[in-house]
């Protein structure tokens, strides 16, 4: 089973913006005349989709959340987001994530995103980077429903897919690819989906998804793809591998 694509989240993995998300949806909330709760964000909103994020918090203050009703929330946050960033005079990428996509490439792995932010949000970000075109495959909060949301893996599996209908012969099983997640229900859909998947402590401490993820390291720059092809590959690594 070789190594043919990797899956990256894009909050948490790609840029360091969860803090300007938790911003704006508690903007959103105030705006509705809704209270926020930064330790209800935590519990309610890390690691799902900004669709499912936001359903919750209005179902929990007794909002009937229609769809029309939540498109429009959503419209407005996205909107936000773009104007936020666009005024940073650098996005905050997180380090090493120039090198590790340099790997991938050179490697010849496909890319994915998988991601619970709007599809709107992602290719903003990917076309500034100059990353749109090396990423073959987007799933975004506009692809799946509230109950798809991670950690269910719908959105993986959904990645999957695509990616084996964009390239006939890849073939391409679960078990061929790399996850790479920073929080607790984003490890839990791709362990769902069968992905074996890479813990980045950028969210949570090391110890804290040490026990949840197939491997976990401190920063994107201690990925080893050639160790990780070698495990993918057992042939290839005649004294066994490490997990």
């Amino acid at each position: 089973m070789p190594l043919k694509a990797v899956l990256l989240d894009f909050n948490g993995i790609v840029i360091n913006d969860e803090g300007l998300h938790k911003y704006l949806i508690e903007q959103l909330l105030l705006a509705e005349n809704l209270r926020p709760d930064s330790a209800e964000y935590s519990l309610v909103c890390l690691g799902r989709s900004d669709r499912a994020c936001i359903a919750d918090l209005l179902s929990r203050r007794g909002r009937l959340v229609s769809d029309d009703y939540l498109d429009r929330l959503l419209e407005k946050k996205s909107a936000s987001y773009r104007t936020e960033m666009a005024a940073l005079d650098q996005l905050p990428l997180y380090p090493g994530l120039d090198d590790l996509i340099f790997r991938i490439r050179a490697a010849q792995l496909k890319l994915a995103v998988v991601s619970g932010a709007r599809r709107s949000e992602i290719e903003w970000v990917l076309e500034k980077i100059g990353l749109r075109q090396t990423v073959s495959v987007i799933i975004s909060c506009d692809d799946i429903s509230v109950k798809a949301s991670k950690p269910a893996p719908d959105g993986y599996l959904m990645a999957i897919e695509q990616l084996n209908l964009s390239f006939p012969d890849l073939a391409l099983l679960p078990a061929d690819c790399l996850a790479i997640e920073d929080s607790f229900a984003g490890i839990e859909a791709a362990k769902q989906a069968g992905v074996p998947v890479m813990g980045v402590a950028h969210t949570y401490p090391y110890q804290m998804i040490h026990r949840r993820a197939t491997w976990v390291v401190d920063y994107l720059s201690e990925i080893d793809l050639d160790w990780l092809r070698r495990w993918y590959e057992p042939a290839l690594n005649p004294i066994g591998s490490q997990s």
